[in-house]
């Protein structure tokens, strides 16, 4: 005979009875209020946009050419949603077309007394004048352009590597509270009291302020904060946690799923890091190192020796603009980008 199992076996895996999904209701329910349309003037900026005095200015001065001109940039869009910059496309807009001539005033300025100062009183020759002029005038306002355009991808890749690099740490806090059988939006809740987590807090701040403030569900903010996040590990993340509530699934194994998988995307990644260093270490070597060694020396003699195709004058410039501006620049940049690569996340 088989023995008799008891009913309450079964009752303990049923999973109807331990739902993540649900939003955690607080006091009596309330009747919902339509949100109310406040219709603003041509132009007006929302009182929630809160932009600097330059911003501002940028926006009095080319707001209107740029509403006239510019066409929708869902890339850019998307790029200040990732970065949390809290600025339209239209005003992000002005102030790049506005920084780029103030700049340019400012190059066709200083050229002019450079000039001045270089052919008249220095007497230096009219071609590495010239070349000089051409450098000035282009290379700060096409560097602005460059620069303000890439800010926000920029700054969204900032947010994605510190995401990437908490996330393990992350899934362990929230694998963690779904084995206490915590709510999902309670997780997210509590993560996002949390600033050990970085931008991780930051994201799930947004998916808090959806359910408690603008009242969706949780499903919902979480698949709008899929949408928007810059890193693809969390979105994936994020993602899989609505298949799984939607399909009837169980996100406790997910979670712990998610957070072994992490932890060891982790370890390949340093290891991917320390790669990386090896072969910078061995860039720097011979372009910051060894190339300017050898090209100083070479200009060096080629400015002492007679006869030479160049005249001493122009060879001393150069060599002055190797020492001085490309050796220091080059240093910089290698020690920024390896400081940008390795630097550790506040945890």
């Amino acid at each position: 005979m088989c023995p008799e199992v008891s009913s309450d076996v079964f009752s303990r895996l049923e999973s109807a009875k331990k739902s993540y999904t649900k939003t955690k209701d607080v006091g009596e329910k309330k009747e919902v209020v339509e949100p109310r349309k406040v219709m603003l003037r041509k132009g007006a900026v929302p009182d929630y946009v809160k932009l600097t005095a330059y911003q501002r200015f940028c926006w009095t001065t080319m707001g209107k050419t740029v509403t006239k001109r510019m066409k929708p940039n869902p890339k850019l869009e998307l790029s200040l949603r990732q970065a949390h910059m809290r600025i339209r496309p239209e005003e992000y807009t002005a102030y790049v077309y506005m920084s780029v001539v103030i700049v340019a005033v400012i190059a066709i300025l200083f050229t002019v007394f450079l000039d001045s100062l270089l052919f008249l009183v220095l007497n230096v020759q009219a071609g590495m004048v010239l070349i000089l002029t051409i450098m000035i005038l282009v290379l700060p306002p096409v560097l602005t352009w460059v620069v303000l355009n890439s800010s926000p991808s920029s700054k969204a890749k900032t947010r994605r590597r510190d995401i990437d690099k908490r996330i393990g740490a992350a899934m362990s806090f929230i694998s963690a509270m779904a084995s206490a059988d915590v709510n999902i939006d309670v997780i997210f809740r509590e993560l996002s009291l949390q600033p050990i987590y970085g931008e991780i807090k930051n994201e799930s701040e947004w998916i808090t302020r959806d359910t408690e403030l603008l009242g969706l569900d949780i499903l919902t903010a979480i698949s709008k904060a899929a949408q928007n996040t810059p890193s693809s590990k969390f979105q994936e993340f994020l993602q899989g946690v609505v298949t799984t509530a939607t399909s009837g699934g169980q996100l406790k194994p997910y979670f712990l799923q998610k957070a072994e998988q992490f932890e060891k995307e982790a370890k390949l990644d340093m290891r991917q890091q320390l790669e990386t260093l090896g072969l910078m270490a061995e860039t720097f070597v011979t372009v910051v190192v060894a190339f300017p060694l050898f090209l100083v020396v070479i200009m060096a003699i080629m400015a002492i020796t007679p006869g030479g195709t160049a005249s001493g004058g122009t060879t001393i410039l150069l060599l002055y603009l190797v020492v001085g501006l490309m050796i220091p620049f080059a240093q910089f940049g290698f020690i920024f980008f390896i400081w940008n690569t390795t630097k550790e996340s506040s945890m």
